[in-house]
């Protein structure tokens, strides 16, 4: 959610700060700060609510400049949006910045009040800044001789901290003192990554925030803590032993980060999902049969084990997992459960050891999911599989298995492509899960089921590129939604997931009030708010419940809605008064909800875009939540 970007050089490091927070500006903020060490070793501070913008113009005005230096963004959650909340945060010559929670907070702070340090904002990170002094200075509980260096005050400090942090930490000079600058980190639940460059060392919460100086980055893992010089990298673990963390190369592009010609990244995104889809299934190529290798080494013997599958995911990932445990169960023949990752955790229920675990996850930092993988873990689930966008994450190091979508960086709040690539991921691990438990006969052999789905998802990348051709005719329909307050999403089956994602997507980045039902729910409720001033958007496949769902078309209009369908080439379904229907261009079978949901994106983008909201960066929203 926050952001956070650390440099200690030989080179001037402002610029490199500022331009790093607004790389990281698609997290979602509502303030930024820096702080500098200058040449002659004082720091040097500077905050501003609102963008970047505002925070480099204010530098600029006093002038600050160093080769050490924090910076990061906000997004609240001790203390509203304010100045005096801003990061980094100070006590008596040293600044921290901090993503994460600290759960022990206020104990913290009526001790340190006690000691004599006064607080000026509602933070909990203000609560690390003077804990850390109290260890430099020693002579209290928290540390009773002072601490040698910052490096140790950090390492005394944190085993007081419970909760989830990543930390960056900078201390002026002493007068006269010898001890050279350094920067010092440190990652508990919340990511940090390291940054190894040719003039220096670098720190950051994003890969994508160190590409302009490095790609060779090394991922913190929970409990270290960091010292970096100019020079070197210095790292203990959670027990203070000096270890090695790998050094390793980012694949990641710059220009996958930039927005081009696009007006903005979820346009972009949207139109990058053949690309993304193609490159998420080029594993499987050309292949008639597939390997169960594409999940890891151990994937063959831990699918022959697995008697059903749990699904823990949040948010948009959720939709997906509910997408696949229809196909799983339907496929499979195996049984499915999908779980709120948020909730899960914190209800009785029922380990299988048997039973393989999914966590789903764009980032692979989303606090609730990982929570819930180590719930499940210690409830004594030995099979877990990560699906996940990025390969460094917690996520995909804590499970036993993983698929790595390729989807690329995704900037935009609001999930697009990691949302595609997540659903192809799915199919692939329902068809393995088909073959080991033998539910793939039917009409014809295994094998030619097989070859006939594989070949539907090496199409997959082609029919989103005709559903995208469609954008011109869903413009037109965004402009029928600009007055609009709220809005309802139908559908049946395997496409409910989807009205849901849909529904989500519009609330999201136009904050028309938007819900999604199974259509069939509608005579149960729902039906009592249609009226005229409701757009009714169904998505209406050509398959075995479309008559079904033509009866629940009909109630919404004999109660004055205006229906909003998305139907396929082939349905027999005929347009008038109140009836809008906007036709796919095929009928994809089982993976007809990636085509679906695509359609869907481009209707909330556009009504957005209609309603003039911030698209990108909806207001009180933030893109990786690594905090519950």
């Amino acid at each position: 959610m926050c952001g956070i970007v650390g440099a200690i050089g030989a080179m001037e490091c402002t610029p490199f700060l500022l331009e790093g927070l607004k790389t990281l500006e698609y997290r979602g903020y509502d303030s930024a700060g820096l702080a500098v060490l200058s040449e002659n070793g004082s720091l040097a501070r500077s905050r501003a609510k609102g963008r970047v913008s505002e925070l480099e113009a204010r530098v600029a005005e006093q002038g600050l400049t160093g080769q050490v230096g924090i910076a990061h963004t906000r997004w609240a959650t001790h203390g509203v949006p304010a100045e005096r909340n801003a990061h980094p945060h100070v006590s008596a010559g040293l600044a921290v910045v901090h993503n994460g929670i600290i759960e022990n907070h206020e104990s913290l702070r009526r001790q340190l009040e006690a000691l004599g340090y006064a607080f000026t904002s509602d933070t909990d990170t203000e609560t690390i800044a003077h804990l850390v002094q109290a260890c430099l200075a020693g002579g209290n509980d928290f540390a009773r001789e002072p601490a040698a260096d910052l490096f140790a005050a950090v390492r005394l400090a944190v085993a007081h901290l419970v909760g989830a942090y990543a930390l960056a930490v900078v201390h002026e000079a002493e007068p006269g003192g010898t001890e050279e600058p350094c920067l010092v980190v440190a990652r508990e639940g919340s990511p940090l990554m390291l940054g190894v460059g040719e003039q220096g060392h670098y720190a950051a919460s994003d890969a994508s925030a160190l590409l302009s100086v490095t790609r060779r980055m090394i991922y913190l893992e929970n409990g270290d803590v960091g010292r970096l010089t100019r020079e070197a990298i210095e790292l203990v673990d959670g027990q203070g032993v000096p270890v090695e963390r790998e050094v390793v190369t980012s694949h990641l592009n710059a220009d996958a980060v930039e927005l081009g010609d696009y007006r903005h990244f979820m346009q972009k995104e949207i139109f990058e999902q053949p690309q993304a889809l193609g490159n998420t299934l080029e594993m499987i190529g050309g292949a008639s049969r597939l390997s169960p290798g594409i999940l890891g080494a151990d994937a063959a013997g831990i699918l022959a084990q697995v008697n059903s599958v749990l699904i823990l995911a949040c948010g948009t990932s959720s939709y997906a997992g509910m997408t696949a445990r229809y196909w799983i169960e339907a496929l499979a023949g195996m049984p499915c459960n999908v779980e709120l990752a948020s909730e899960y955790r914190y209800r009785t229920s029922i380990a299988n050891p048997d039973q393989l675990v999914v966590v789903i996850s764009q980032s692979g930092e989303t606090a609730d999911t990982l929570a819930a993988l180590q719930h499940a873990k210690g409830l004594g689930h030995r099979h877990t599989l990560a699906i996940c966008n990025v390969p460094e994450s917690a996520i995909v190091r804590e499970t036993a298995l993983r698929f790595i979508t390729r989807a690329g960086p995704e900037i935009g709040v609001a999930s697009t492509k990691a949302f595609t690539t997540q659903l192809s991921a799915l199919f692939l691990l329902t068809l393995l899960l088909a073959k080991r438990h033998g539910a793939m006969a039917g009409e014809g052999a295994d094998d030619t089921r097989e070859r006939a789905y594989l070949a539907e998802l090496r199409h997959l990348p082609v029919a989103v590129e005709k559903v995208l051709a469609l954008e011109p005719q869903i413009r037109d329909w965004a402009q029928r939604f600009a007055d609009k307050q709220h809005a309802l999403f139908l559908g049946r089956g395997h496409h409910y997931p989807i009205a849901l994602e849909g529904a989500l997507k519009l609330k999201e980045i136009s904050y028309i009030h938007a819900e999604a039902y199974p259509a069939g729910e509608l005579k149960h409720g729902p039906l009592a708010l249609v009226d005229a001033e409701m757009p009714v958007v169904v998505v209406a496949p050509n398959d075995e419940l479309l008559d079904k769902l033509k009866a629940n078309m009909q109630e919404v209009s004999a109660r004055g809605g205006e229906l909003y369908v998305f139907a396929d080439g082939c349905s027999q379904m005929a347009e008038s008064e109140g009836v809008h229907i906007l036709r796919l261009p095929e009928h994809y079978g089982v993976l007809s909800p990636v085509l679906h949901v695509v359609a869907q994106q481009l209707l909330a983008y556009h009504v957005a875009l209609v309603k003039g909201t911030d698209v990108d960066k909806p207001r009180n929203l933030a893109k990786s939540v690594t905090v519950e």
